[in-house]
């Protein structure tokens, strides 16, 4: 299996069918193709060679999809970076991959302008969009100009990409994922999400994450259409589902709150939506019976998933998703395994446990990662005989519909993103006056979990929790800062081995929920 497969039958079998629209700029499946192998002939000139690593920090756009394929085209391996993160952030993931180009636009031009002359590896910096060009970059539709260059034939094992994602130290870990990881999880995107030549899919959620990504290849293996909108935002999503007739589309649901209750949404025609996929967290009730009301012809399915699985896992198919009827119970489940994944519940010998038990979800398929990148102890340690195990706990029932209860990597999840504890508590660890620090999530209505500071000044300081919070912006990505800070005069408590007991610091607020999870 190789990644422009999908790319090369769209432009074989739908030539002159739309392909793709990003603002003013409109094109069919024949010019993309032609763009994409001419990207790649570009690319290979600027000395790109099979295996190099090319960094994508940038908003969604035609020219970021180009790029998706252009890369495997020429054998090489795209790393998208996360847009929200600080520049020291952006550096550690440009270092630890070994980029060799990097591509931005004019939102995160001004993170190549800083890391200018700093890193080891990128030898260009290619500009996106088509205003000034900020010195030292080159622009990209140079690229384009170049000669068309024969697809390198890449695919099964060979890296496809790098996809970063949080870790419990405190320091990304690069997930390696090959043509055939993508592939897979592109075919269970086709078959869950109901995708087909006919699909128009709005693109509004960030595409560094690859919960956009598996859209991405399936819509493209299908020959549909991808509508662009830089980045979410509510009445941009809902112009453009009207325009652009959109069948499909894929939002947390803090999302999906923010366009049920848009004060304008009732003036937009939003009949051709057929199919909203939603993950990250359980729809809460309210939030979905507004979204049954305002997309009345729209089918929801519930995905749970990680990067480490490239990333579908579950899916929970839309007759379940409902608040009535004989299946009404099933809304709080994240799904059945997807078509390509087995999956199991172990306890912590990681032997499978009887159905309905609480367990470690594990998972087995072709589209589980192939490791971490340079971090071989942390690849071993949830690698095992095929099975990748995921630190998630949850049960299953008698009929495989999986139930996420808890986490058992000390991780948040706020507004769909994932922030490792270990990332914020590192940064404000360098923070002055900081003796011992712990972070948790805590329930939110809005966002599901918000990110609560835990800590114990050391003796004298004075610490605010507005200079705490300003202190992580400078350290890490805004989504990853404390919403709230406690500061407290006793030590933190810890267990025998010496471990923060972050269970009782979150019991108070997580009381009265039915899980840890939100």
């Amino acid at each position: 299996m190789y990644l422009t497969q999908g790319l090369r039958r769209a432009g074989q079998l739908r030539p002159r069918e739309k392909s793709t629209v990003f603002r003013d700029r409109r094109r069919i499946w024949s010019q993309t193709v032609e763009r994409v192998a001419r990207l790649a002939g570009g690319l290979q000139a600027a000395g790109v060679r099979p295996g190099d690593r090319i960094a994508i920090m940038a908003l969604n756009s035609d020219r970021y999809y180009e790029l998706m394929y252009a890369i495997p085209w020429l054998g090489a391996a795209m790393v998208p970076v996360n847009t929200r993160l600080a520049t020291p952030e952006v550096r550690y993931i440009l270092e630890d991959s070994g980029a060799r180009v990097l591509f931005v636009d004019g939102a995160m031009k001004a993170h190549a302008t800083a890391l200018a002359g700093k890193l080891s590896t990128v030898t260009a910096v290619f500009y996106l969009d088509d205003d000034a060009l900020p010195d030292g970059m080159r622009r990209f539709e140079d690229l384009v100009s170049a000669p068309a260059a024969a697809d390198a034939g890449a695919g099964g094992e060979t890296l496809a990409g790098l996809f970063y994602t949080g870790g419990t130290t405190g320091q990304s870990k690069g997930v390696m994922l090959s043509h055939n990881n993508l592939v897979w999880n592109a075919m269970n995107a086709i078959a869950g999400l109901f995708f087909d030549s006919d699909t128009t899919y709005i693109h509004s959620g960030p595409m560094f994450h690859l919960a956009d990504g598996a859209s991405t290849f399936g819509v493209t293996a299908c020959g549909g259409f991808h509508a662009f909108v830089p980045r979410f935002d509510a009445a941009d999503c809902l112009e453009t589902i009207q325009r652009e007739k959109v069948t499909h589309g894929q939002y947390v649901p803090t999302m999906i709150n923010m366009l049920a209750n848009h004060p304008k949404v009732k003036d937009y025609d939003l009949s051709s939506l057929r199919y909203i996929l939603y993950g990250a967290s359980p729809m809460p009730e309210g939030v979905l019976r507004k979204a049954l009301e305002v997309f009345p012809g729209c089918q929801f399915i519930h995905a749970y998933g990680m990067t480490e699985a490239a990333p579908i896992l579950t899916l929970l198919p839309p007759r379940y998703t409902t608040l009535d009827g004989p299946y009404a119970g099933r809304i709080k489940s994240c799904g059945l395994a997807a078509h390509t994944a087995e999956l199991k519940i172990v306890d912590e010998n990681r032997q499978e446990v009887p159905r309905g038990t609480a367990g470690e979800v594990a998972a087995k398929g072709p589209m589980i990662m192939l490791g971490y990148w340079n971090k071989p102890q942390e690849t071993a340690a949830v690698l095992k005989d095929g099975w990748y195990y995921s630190g998630d706990a949850a049960t299953m029932d008698d009929e495989g519909f999986v139930f996420i209860v808890d986490r058992l990597k000390d991780m948040i999840i706020s507004g769909g993103e994932n922030v490792y504890s270990a990332e914020v508590e590192n940064a404000i660890s360098l923070m002055p006056g900081v003796a011992e620090v712990a972070v948790i999530g805590i329930p939110d209505a809005k966002w599901g979990e918000t990110i609560h500071a835990v800590i114990v000044p050391r003796a004298g300081a004075n610490l605010t929790a507005e200079a705490v919070i300003e202190h992580c912006r400078s350290q890490i990505a805004g989504y990853k800062c404390p919403r709230s800070v406690e500061f407290r005069e006793t030590p933190l408590p810890l267990s025998g081995a010496g471990k923060v007991l972050k269970r009782e610091l979150r019991e108070p607020f997580w009381k009265g929920y039915e899980k840890r999870v939100n």
